[in-house]
């Protein structure tokens, strides 16, 4: 029951990326993370095996993501695609018994690069760095060169989350209250 309850939620917070790309992409990964929280929050049964039903669950957002980015162009939707499959190897990897290791060869810059994109007509004009700019004032397509630097930057950002959670499993140790806790411990009083 417990696993039903938070699909459920898992795929309407997913929704929303279909008529807003940015805000709902955002939506769709804070709902991904909110299941941390709301299993410590119900207790309907658990789920014996977390990680393989978060990745299976995952597969709604980031198809969805897909379906989105199948309607820009350039860089940006060549990237998409590149990145959806790569992680999608990475996924039947997974699912067919290597162990959560494997995601750090395949890590899920797809979603950053989603996000990425999404955000840039979002972006104010005097911090685009160095976009040309359509006659609308949106951003143009990025330039080969421009794609391949941004594409490089949200990898790392990207690796080093992969290792944190699949690799090193750092939060494996504590829960996600239990890790606030500690950061707001370390910060002290504000």
């Amino acid at each position: 029951m417990e696993a039903l309850v938070i699909a459920l939620i898992r795929i309407a917070g997913s929704l929303p990326v279909l008529r807003w790309a940015f805000v709902g992409g955002l939506i769709a990964v804070f709902t991904d993370l909110s299941d941390l929280f709301i299993r410590q929050a119900i207790d309907l049964g658990g789920l014996p095996n977390y990680q393989e039903w978060d990745k299976w669950v995952d597969q709604v957002y980031i198809w969805l993501f897909l379906l989105v980015s199948l309607r820009w162009s350039g860089w940006e939707r060549r990237i998409a695609v590149g990145l959806f499959g790569w992680r999608l190897i990475g996924f039947i990897a997974f699912s067919a018994g290597a162990g959560r290791e494997i995601l750090i060869y395949f890590p899920h810059v797809f979603e950053f690069w989603f996000l990425f994109v999404a955000a840039r007509p979002h972006w104010p004009a005097r911090l685009r760095p160095g976009w040309a700019s359509n006659d609308d004032g949106t951003p143009a397509p990025l330039r080969r060169n421009e794609a391949i630097r941004w594409l490089l930057f949200l990898a790392v950002l990207k690796i080093f989350h992969e290792y944190t959670l699949h690799t090193g499993q750092w939060f494996d140790r504590c829960s996600p209250i239990e890790f606030l806790e500690n950061i707001g411990r370390c910060v002290g009083p504000v």
